[in-house]
């Protein structure tokens, strides 16, 4: 079982960059696709981004698209993303998954997740 713990939200003005860090310990995360899903009060969580095992395969919401960036490094047992050009709609609590299932295509729902942090808060203010 891999325990994960997100860091690195905070407040930040519209247009400016934040980049969230998933720390993973208790097995390594090249065992899983890695996801971001955020939720928004009063809203669903929704996904974000994932990058499968090995990294080679990446997935974002058309609403990220152009601006975040996902990564990892398995040595590293960390994943990341990055936000820029960051708008009052990408407000809300971001979660790191990790799905342990092999896929061909990683998957986005936020059911094939079997592990989650605890979330770090993005605020982006207009």
């Amino acid at each position: 079982q891999v325990q994960l713990v997100e860091s690195g939200g905070g407040l930040v003005q519209a247009g400016g960059s934040l980049r969230l860090s998933c720390a993973a310990s208790g097995r390594t995360i090249g065992s899983y696709a890695m996801g971001w899903f955020r939720q928004a009060p009063g809203k669903e969580r929704e996904f974000v981004a994932v990058t499968g095992r090995s990294g080679g395969s990446i997935l974002y919401a058309g609403s990220v698209k152009g601006r975040f960036t996902i990564s990892r490094d398995n040595a590293k047992n960390t994943v990341w993303l990055q936000m820029n050009s960051l708008k009052p709609e990408d407000t809300a609590v971001y979660y790191c998954a990790a799905d342990p299932r092999p896929r061909v295509v990683p998957a986005t729902s936020r059911t094939s997740y079997d592990y989650w942090g605890q979330g770090t808060q993005v605020t982006v203010s207009s």
